[in-house]
């Protein structure tokens, strides 16, 4: 497919300039086809089209059905071993409150937060945190921008800006910011949401935790409120759990806002350091809407896929097939436009 490094041109006003388009096929037939129209400043549309494809197979490859990475045995080790610390303190809270150490109340509440916890794992594990398909082609601001581009080695393909190679998963990833094994997954720009959702909440429940045991320990003199002796030791290792927990998250929850208001990633942050270049940075601050999306405040604390306001320009990258269609709305936007006049 020769034409898969194609985009579509600019249009400036209603002057159109051929030398400023990309190889695009613009010959139909013995019909030459009418260049596309670009969109205006704040014009917008909905693209809903499904490009995932629909094969029942596990795996990062871009055939693939569902993302999972299934080649690191250690990383798979790693993200099963939370869903067992996530569910040991589950149980352990969940008797605390059967034997009236806690009331119930407080026994739903981590429940609900461990629950809210295990579901943005899972979410942040297999979604695919962005990874750039064979067919992507630069932005046309970017494109305008620098008349080159930089191309992956491994993928042989286009490598939008900030993003990375993973070893791991084989494949270029947009805004990496690091590959994490109690993940077993690469963070992205497709799902940093989730994985923010996640440290969080188990941030949350750490703290929360804490904060019962420390109020049992410290001020409680009432019979009342002792825990059973069958469950003191459980509580004891969930202690130490929470405190080992509470330090990482609070560690990475720094990391992650430091790279939403630097605009720098993980592993661009090491290599600027290594480099002595960190005081050379022109990188912008990410927008939370980037992030969480403009679906609304509701669905920030909830793990479901963003809505972006500008998927490519997320991404940092487009794909013909995305400018196709992009052509066809602006195309149906002007005819319904001037059938209204």
């Amino acid at each position: 497919m020769a034409n898969n490094s194609s985009c579509f041109g600019t249009c400036c006003g209603n002057q159109i300039d051929k030398s400023e388009y990309l190889e695009y096929n613009y010959e139909k037939g013995d019909k030459t086809q009418a260049p596309p129209r670009i969109r205006a400043n704040g014009e917008k549309y909905i693209d809903t089209f499904n490009e995932q494809p629909w094969a029942l197979s596990f795996g990062t490859g871009e055939e693939k059905g569902i993302w999972m990475n299934s080649g690191d045995q250690a990383g798979s080790i790693m993200a099963s071993l939370v869903w067992l610390l996530m569910t040991y303190s589950a149980v352990t809270v969940t008797l605390l409150t059967i034997t009236e150490g806690i009331p119930p109340i407080l026994g739903m509440i981590y429940t609900v937060l461990c629950c809210m916890a295990l579901a943005s794992h899972a979410k942040t594990s297999l979604t695919d945190p962005g990874s750039v398909p064979r067919s992507a082609v630069p932005q046309e601001e970017q494109r305008r921008e620098s008349p080159s581009h930089s191309m992956c080695g491994q993928c042989q393909t286009f490598k939008p800006p900030m993003s990375h190679h993973c070893r791991i998963c084989n494949r270029c990833v947009s805004r990496m910011d690091h590959h994490c094994p109690w993940m077993n997954n690469c963070v992205g720009a497709a799902n940093l949401k989730h994985f923010i959702l996640f440290l969080m909440y188990t941030w949350t429940c750490a703290a929360y935790s804490l904060v019962i045991f420390g109020w049992n320990y410290f001020f409680c003199a009432d019979d009342n409120c002792t825990f059973h002796v069958l469950v003191i030791h459980l509580v004891r290792a969930m202690t130490f759990l929470c405190i080992g927990a509470f330090l990482f998250t609070s560690s990475m929850l720094m990391n992650v806002t430091y790279g939403l208001m630097t605009g720098i990633g993980t592993i661009d942050r090491l290599k600027k350091k290594a480099t002595n270049t960190m005081s050379q940075s022109d990188e912008e601050p990410i927008a939370l809407k980037d992030v969480f999306g403009i679906a609304g405040y509701h669905t920030w604390l909830l793990p479901i896929d963003p809505v972006f306001e500008d998927y490519d320009r997320v991404m940092g990258f487009s794909t013909p097939q995305r400018l196709v269609r992009e052509q066809q709305f602006m195309e149906q936007a002007a005819e319904n436009g001037q059938g209204g006049r």
